[in-house]
């Protein structure tokens, strides 16, 4: 889990700063070989699920990535940010967009956490059964 530098826009509103977050984390996963499918896909209608990033592994594996930042680490993480409604709402979110495909590939969830200055990317932060 190599950790990569991340510098956090001057006097950014929380918007610029979760898009300059996604912009890190895509640009940290390119450079990893994935390639990017959607970004930001989500569900119709209210109380559904959104997507930051959907990627694909050069070996076929769909990747559903989410996005989470923090500046301060003091209040737990970025990673630990994600709970299990996250979780669902996720899941809910991927299973929408693999109604799509006939055939679905083997997917995987994703996390990548910017705590402070550094990005961490988690393989396999979850799984399916969160939903």
């Amino acid at each position: 889990m190599a950790a990569l530098r991340f510098s956090w826009p001057g006097s950014a509103t929380t918007r610029m700063r979760g898009n300059a977050a996604e912009d890190a984390a895509l640009a940290h996963l390119l450079a990893q070989g994935l390639r990017l499918v959607e970004r930001n896909y989500r569900t119709p209608g209210r109380g559904g699920g959104e997507i930051d990033l959907i990627l694909r592994e050069p070996d076929g594996t769909l990747v559903f990535a989410e996005v989470r930042a923090r500046a301060d680490v003091s209040r737990g993480g970025a990673a630990a940010s994600v709970g299990a409604a996250k979780q669902r709402r996720i899941v809910l979110a991927a299973r929408h967009y693999l109604l799509r495909h006939r055939s679905p590939p083997p997917c995987r969830f994703d996390v990548v956490a910017i705590d402070g200055d550094r990005i961490e990317w988690l393989r396999g932060a979850f799984d399916a059964d969160a939903g």
